[in-house]
């Protein structure tokens, strides 16, 4: 092995994992980085007690895996459905750790370019993430509302880090939050080099010392990061999947300081173990965030069923013609339903949804005023700052509104200095004790944050 081969599997597979399906070089240049302790490799899936895991995601749940005729080992092989977006894992292919030195990172002052000032609570809270940076081995939580400016409060935190020669992820549940957030990092860190990763991504500088990705990105890496943040940690996926928790694990050193930001955590989380916790109860701008409003609409349902949709929210629609408008459905088949009805009504509109093949397009479009009303699931509940953005919620009864959800909706709501207002709106067929919650989980902050 000369040292451009070197080079090449450094820079490929630095601080990264993948399967031995995915080795981009030769068979005999896998042998001498096992010989030459560079990369490490074991079984992908093991059985052991009767059950099999999975090494990559931590999977050990038996639905979860699948036996089939495998042509690759021409037998029979079972792989793990768990994670089968990151590529598939099967008991015959080996996992790949890279085990080589550490690559070291210039220190570097003064790398922050945003010339912003910061709120008292944002920098007492930016503070205590400095501090966390510096004496390493840190887990700390920021409790902060929607809107408090958590992006700007990690800015001191991700300078010193670069100051400090350390490596930085950024961990968040949504590829939406990742694409809105890297242009906003890329500009106040315009000297470090940055990949922000997610499904189908280019942008995959594998050296890069400031990583913005997908929670499901961290699967993809193994001590790599000596500060490891993790955006909306409440939120689905990452909450609900304990092989994200695990990917994280793996992907931060052994003495990395781990950062969480949430507007609504757990009593779980926040009752962890020597995890500190700064609570930011007010917007950067200082006003409060715009308590919701519950409307009684019938049974909604039914209307669009009929091909009807309920006349308080045409008059809403109409109400707001002069501003952007984001409405919440609790289902794909109602929005849909919906933008059936408004389309026969000539009304100009988008939707988005998970699976939908043109979202990006159509949320960059509401985003730019291209497009003033926007239809969509709960897919944007988080990460989407829009001026002036008036939201009404369909069906807030329904079982999929929960509090954390509707606190998130509420807080899309007068996110910009220049419009701290806003409609916020809850259309029901019922009151739930979610809505009831959520409400007060509202004025409570609101109410600290003006202490």
């Amino acid at each position: 092995m000369n040292k451009n081969d070197f080079k090449k599997i450094q820079h490929f597979l630095h601080h990264r994992c993948m399967l031995s399906s995915e080795w981009p070089f030769s068979a005999e240049l896998l042998l001498q980085s096992k010989q030459k302790q560079l990369v490490y490799s074991e079984p992908v899936l093991v059985f052991e007690k009767g059950i099999w895991k999975c090494v990559r995601c931590g999977n050990d749940k038996p639905s979860r895996f699948y036996d089939h005729f495998c042509h690759h080992c021409q037998t029979t092989c079972t792989y793990c459905r768990h994670c089968i977006q990151m590529g598939k894992a099967s008991s015959c292919k080996q996992f790949l750790v890279w085990t080589g030195d550490s690559l070291h990172y210039e220190p570097k002052e003064n790398s922050c370019q945003w010339e912003g000032e910061l709120s008292l609570y944002q920098k007492q809270a930016s503070n205590r993430l400095v501090e966390a940076v510096e004496q390493k081995n840190q887990s700390h939580l920021i409790w902060a509302v929607c809107g408090a400016g958590k992006t700007e409060i990690l800015f001191p935190m991700i300078e010193k880090s670069i100051e400090l020669g350390f490596r930085i992820g950024i961990a968040t549940p949504r590829t939406d939050v990742v694409k809105e957030l890297s242009p906003r990092l890329k500009y106040a860190f315009p000297t470090v080099t940055q990949a922000s990763l997610y499904g189908g991504s280019r942008d995959t500088n594998p050296l890069a010392q400031l990583v913005l990705a997908t929670t499901h990105q961290l699967i993809r890496y193994s001590h790599a990061f000596d500060v490891l943040v993790i955006d909306e940690v409440d939120a689905f996926p990452y909450t609900y999947d304990s092989s994200l928790q695990y990917a994280s694990m793996r992907a931060k050193k052994p003495q990395a300081t781990m950062i969480f930001l949430s507007a609504t955590p757990s009593v779980k989380l926040r009752n962890t173990p020597s995890l500190t916790v700064t609570k930011i109860p007010r917007r950067f701008h200082g006003k409060p965030i715009p308590l919701p409003s519950f409307q009684w609409i019938g049974n909604w349902n039914r209307l669009l069923q009929k091909g009807t949709i309920p006349p308080k929210m045409i008059r809403w629609i109409q109400l707001h013609a002069d501003k952007p408008r984001l409405i919440f459905f609790p289902s794909i088949r109602a929005l849909k339903k919906c933008s059936a009805i408004l389309s026969e009504l000539q009304l100009d509109h988008g939707f988005v949804y998970a699976d939908a093949s043109n979202r990006h397009p159509v949320i960059q479009a509401f985003r730019q005023k291209r497009l003033s009303l926007l239809l969509t699931t709960t897919i944007l509940e988080r990460g989407v700052t829009v001026e002036n953005l008036q939201v009404a919620v369909l069906g807030a009864e329904q079982p999929i509104f929960d509090e954390a959800c509707l606190v998130q909706i509420a807080g899309r709501v007068g996110r910009k200095q220049e419009f701290p207002d806003g409609d916020i709106l809850y259309w029901h067929y019922g009151i739930t004790v979610s809505m009831l919650k959520a409400r007060h989980h509202i004025d409570k902050m609101n109410k600290e944050g003006m202490l």
